[in-house]
């Protein structure tokens, strides 16, 4: 069986409801890309989730969730002096914006115990991870989950990177930039989005952006662009791009980044090009930006994606 990890942090999510309630759910973006990958990927493929979660009552909940979303949890440490982050959603016209409790979440400590992780990612054909994956730990912890991804990559493992940008969880500027080049140079495949590398990088074009990740070993480079046209390179393959048809109505933006991520990886997975790839992604993505909600089943009823 092959294997398909993302690793990174599920939150507790409280989301807007009628008169003034929230409603509880769990989300987090490497995970929103394992829930949408493992409903693309065949069932020959495992897919599974690693990360840190307390033992409370609230980490127990959240397993079963994960479980129940046909997300594997055997990758999952416990840490009984932690709990999980929790997030809580303010909506409008579309865009999210979030407030965050993080400083309690167990998965801080995901960069904590090397070991854990070698076994983990041992024989994993896929993994996963973020710059919010990189950014929620310790320096310590950054370098040592690097290492280990770097381990992996050189014993076969397809390393997929998204550098998918928050600089309120970054020390700095400067250890923001670092960071995500550290991540960068451990990985097969880098998913940015240009705004952000505009953002962090100043770069011009979509070409700068994977210019940089080309310098630093990556063999696969899809710059994300909003509506806008999708700039691809491979070293196989050379250039695409592809412009994406336009949506009719931006629901919820939340998944965009997390949903492109899955239909690219699970189409290059499968044996799927370059081209192949970002369209099933792109496809993806537009649908799951006409839902509300970061995870959206209602796309996958009657096997249309």
């Amino acid at each position: 069986m092959s294997c398909f990890l993302s690793l990174g942090e599920i939150m507790v999510e409280m989301a807007p409801a009628d008169g003034g309630l929230f409603r509880k759910g769990y989300a987090g973006d490497t995970f929103n890309t394992a829930w949408y990958t493992r409903r693309l990927l065949p069932a020959d493929w495992d897919v599974s989730y690693g990360t840190v979660v307390g033992t409370d009552a609230v980490s127990d909940d959240m397993l079963r969730f994960i479980a129940a979303q046909g997300v594997g949890t055997d990758t999952i440490r416990r840490d009984p002096a932690r709990t999980a982050g929790l997030y809580m959603i303010s909506l409008d016209k579309g865009e999210r914006s979030f407030s965050y409790w993080r400083g309690q979440s167990a998965a801080r400590t995901l960069g904590d115990d090397p070991a854990w992780l070698d076994g983990i990612l041992q024989g994993t054909d896929v993994v996963q991870v973020s710059g919010i994956t990189l950014a929620i730990l310790p320096p310590e912890g950054r370098t040592t989950l690097c290492a280990a991804l770097g381990r992996a990559r050189a014993n076969g493992t397809h390393v997929a990177f998204d550098t998918n940008l928050r600089p309120r969880l970054w020390e700095d500027a400067q250890t923001m930039a670092e960071g995500l080049k550290m991540g960068a140079a451990v990985s097969d495949t880098v998913l940015p989005s240009f705004d952000e590398e505009q953002l962090c990088f100043g770069d011009i074009t979509p070409d700068d952006t994977i210019a940089r990740y080309r310098a630093l070993g990556a063999t696969t480079v899809a710059v994300k662009n909003g509506s806008d046209i999708c700039h691809v390179w491979s070293e196989a393959e050379g250039d695409f791009r592809y412009d994406p048809p336009a949506v009719a109505q931006v629901v919820d933006s939340t998944a965009a980044g997390d949903s492109f991520g899955a239909g690219f990886l699970a189409a290059r997975a499968m044996g799927g090009s370059v081209a192949e790839a970002t369209k099933a992604a792109a496809s993806l993505a537009a649908q799951v930006i006409q839902q509300r909600g970061a995870l959206a089943p209602q796309i996958f009823e009657g096997g249309n994606t």
